[in-house]
């Protein structure tokens, strides 16, 4: 049976050595082939249950931060917030929440910026402590912190303040454009934009309303008091 271990570093980090299922580089790799040949389902299979090899791993009793550095603890990291994506995407807040929660537990300095979709999973869930927690560590340049702060405070009040309003509208202008469009297609010209070595604003914009458009299909009265604020 083929083990992995967590090996601890000067640094006061642990690297996961491991092989085969435990080789997290080569299972990351499959996984994104499988997506890019259409095998969803099976990526996503695929992806928890390296999350959960992973989880077996780790002590309860004790505090383990994986080496950023180390090429197959970084790509365990990337298994866990694509797993927490998988889940976010199906609805599943509250299991992307604990898988984002681990990976902080796991990476506290948020190489990966889970912590912006954790705070929409807090949302979702109507977990407001915990957002008001987890927005402080997302940076105030962020537009996503803008558009969360937005649906905080609508789902809280029922009304947009207009603070946040004019500085989503003045210093996020392509977002405030997309998230109040009509149609937002992912679309050829998109798809060169956002792969490029520098994806514009609006093509960045686009890239978060698909990435959370789930989101306003459960809530779309949020996006509806956005468009009537145009």
């Amino acid at each position: 049976m083929q083990r992995a271990m967590l090996e601890p570093t000067p640094d006061q980090t642990f690297e996961v050595i491991g092989e085969g299922p435990y080789d997290f580089g080569k299972v990351l790799a499959r996984t994104r082939q499988m997506q890019r040949e259409g095998d969803v389902e099976g990526a996503c299979n695929a992806r928890f249950q390296a999350f959960q090899r992973l989880a077996e791993l780790i002590p309860e009793d004790e505090e383990v931060n994986l080496e950023w550095n180390h090429p197959n603890s970084r790509a365990a990291l990337e298994l866990i917030q694509a797993s927490a994506i998988d889940h976010f995407l199906i609805d599943d807040f509250e299991m992307s929440a604990a898988l984002l929660e681990m990976l902080l537990e796991l990476d506290p300095e948020d190489h990966l910026e889970g912590s912006q979709l954790l705070a929409f999973d807090y949302l979702a869930m109507g977990e407001e402590e915990l957002f008001d927690e987890v927005i402080n560590d997302i940076s105030d340049k962020s537009p996503a912190r803008e558009l969360l702060l937005l649906w905080s405070a609508y789902r809280r009040d029922g009304k947009l303040p207009e603070g946040e309003l004019k500085r989503f509208r003045t210093h996020f202008a392509p977002w405030f454009a997309e998230f109040t469009a009509t149609e937002h297609p992912a679309d050829e010209a998109y798809l060169r934009d956002i792969e490029s070595e520098r994806p514009s604003a609006a093509a960045q914009a686009r890239e978060l309303w698909l990435q959370t458009e789930n989101l306003w299909s459960l809530w779309p009265v949020f996006i509806e008091a956005l468009r009537a604020a145009r």
